[in-house]
């Protein structure tokens, strides 16, 4: 039986590089992730973490750093007790150039059987992306309320 795992394509008018500067600068993610913050040095086998308004949300160890085309991350998601109790699971960045465009494909994988995370991300993951492109294609990341994501406990952790 196949694991649980999300897959996300988009085309991106944008340059690789300024799309790998978007993904690990918290300058760029602060704009179209909430107000994330994203740490690390981008070395494999160093830390990762995502850090909303002072709160570390999800941690992690880098995997795979191939800048601009390809960044790997271990993730754990760590705000509640729940989610501290399953996996960690893995997130992968694909970067693909063609033309003037970029094709990104993000996998998120290593669910268990009935992830509670996995049905977050799945709901997280578009929005997240959805605003980068916007971003990196017009200057204006998109303002998505936190509310309209349906995900269970996340207007708490994004609150300012």
């Amino acid at each position: 039986m196949r694991k649980p795992e999300f897959v996300y394509v988009t085309y991106i008018e944008t340059t690789p590089e300024k799309l790998w500067e978007a993904l690990t600068n918290s300058e760029f993610s602060k704009r179209y992730w909430f107000g994330t913050d994203v740490k690390s040095d981008w070395k494999v086998g160093s830390p990762f973490a995502l850090v909303t308004n002072g709160t570390t949300t999800d941690v992690g160890e880098i995997l795979e750093a191939d800048p601009p085309r390809r960044l790997s991350y271990s993730f754990h998601h760590v705000t509640t007790e729940e989610s501290r109790k399953e996996r960690p699971s893995k997130v992968v960045f694909n970067i693909e150039q063609h033309g003037n465009f970029v094709k990104l494909t993000l996998t998120h994988e290593g669910f268990a059987e009935g992830s509670k995370l996995l049905d977050g991300i799945s709901k997280g993951w578009p929005a997240i992306l959805s605003s980068l492109k916007s971003m990196l294609e017009s200057g204006t990341a998109l303002a998505i309320p936190p509310s309209a994501l349906g995900i269970e406990g996340l207007e708490e952790v994004y609150r300012s």
